[in-house]
């Protein structure tokens, strides 16, 4: 299932919550990306191979300083929402992929 760019891993993790109501493929700034009801919350950054996942800021923060993701900053602008999971924490996408969604779901209820 897992290849040096992540893809294959990315898509097997994605199928299920395809298959939930709202979910849908999509892209953005030229990723293939996950979103709610148009709501992104996770694609795979091709250039290095790690899962990315718009969550709030506190969670992000968390996973950073707990050294489990790294700032999302392209172009050196960081989002402060977005945190990058880098291919060798791919154990833990699908929790990371899980808590994407449910970060989608929370903002769509604000």
């Amino acid at each position: 299932m897992t290849t040096p760019d992540g893809d294959d891993t990315f898509w097997a993790l994605a199928a299920p919550l395809l298959e939930q109501a709202g979910v849908t493929r999509s892209t953005m700034m030229g990723y293939a990306c996950l979103r709610l009801n148009g709501d992104f919350f996770a694609c795979l950054d091709r250039q290095d191979g790690s899962l990315v996942v718009k969550l709030d800021e506190t969670q992000v923060t968390a996973l950073i300083e707990a050294g489990n993701a790294d700032e999302f900053a392209p172009n050196g602008r960081r989002f402060r929402e977005w945190a990058s999971i880098p291919p060798t924490k791919q154990r833990n996408w699908p929790r990371h992929l899980d808590a994407a969604l449910a970060a989608s779901a929370a903002r769509q209820t604000r």
